[in-house]
């Protein structure tokens, strides 16, 4: 059994004296494990940062088998993030989410796609937090938790969405919601594309959505508790929207 593909480093586990377990997310195969042998060296260990872009081949006896990868490195992505805090906490939030939520050896396509653009984003200050939040909502819904804030669950209208349900993730009028309010999540003007995108903005935006993150994916997902990385980044932009 073999295959090539391009890949997002997720992590990487030492195995044996010189080689690596790496944890990769591919376009066609989804998030998928391998040794790699000699990846302690010095040659390959300073490209093996999580984010980083590999070519990829896999081999194993038997589809089932952990197999071995041959890795090429394409780029890395720690270096452009290393010079802002708050894109290295990105960064680390991103691969952690994805090793995760992902199954293994399940291609998500779609989810690549954004992954990559989001990571490649990460050197532009100005982009990439908006994009990140719409990474989360876009991984949510891969996830079979997406929310539906085009229209009122209630009375069907588009405008003047306030709410969120926190049991259906749809969205709700203020005068749909009424004496109900106190129970609803708010409908941040970002999640709809408005607003200037401010960290402040994007705050609000990642309260609503780390909800469903909490209280929907992760106890579908026998109740690990969400990585660490997330509340880190969350930290950061606090600190950054302080300012």
């Amino acid at each position: 059994m073999d295959w090539r593909d391009t890949g997002i480093l997720l992590s990487t586990k030492k195995h044996g004296e010189t080689s690596l377990i790496l944890d990769v997310f591919t376009p066609g195969h989804g998030r998928h494990a391998g040794v790699l042998r000699g990846g302690t060296s010095r040659k390959l260990a300073p490209h093996l940062q999580p984010g980083a872009q590999l070519d990829l081949a896999w081999r194993a006896r038997l589809e089932d088998h952990i197999g071995s990868y041959t890795a090429e490195p394409q780029r890395s992505r720690a270096a452009a993030a290393l010079g802002d805090r708050v894109a290295l906490a990105g960064l680390n939030t991103v691969t952690a989410l994805l090793a995760f939520c992902l199954p293994e050896r399940e291609p998500h396509p779609a989810l690549y796609s954004r992954s990559e653009t989001l990571l490649d984003l990460l050197d532009r200050p100005d982009l990439w937090p908006l994009a990140y939040l719409n990474w989360e909502l876009a991984l949510l819904d891969e996830m079979g938790f997406g929310l539906d804030l085009t229209t009122c669950a209630v009375t069907g209208a588009t405008d003047n969405l306030t709410y969120v349900s926190p049991r259906t993730g749809r969205a709700v009028t203020a005068q749909a919601a009424g004496d109900w309010a106190d129970r609803l999540l708010p409908l941040p003007p970002i999640l709809l594309g408005h607003g200037e995108a401010e960290d402040s903005d994007i705050l609000d935006g990642l309260t609503t959505t780390g909800f469903f993150m909490e209280n929907r994916l992760a106890p579908d997902l026998r109740d690990k508790p969400l990585p660490a990385a997330r509340s880190a980044l969350i930290t950061r932009l606090k600190a950054r929207a302080a300012r």
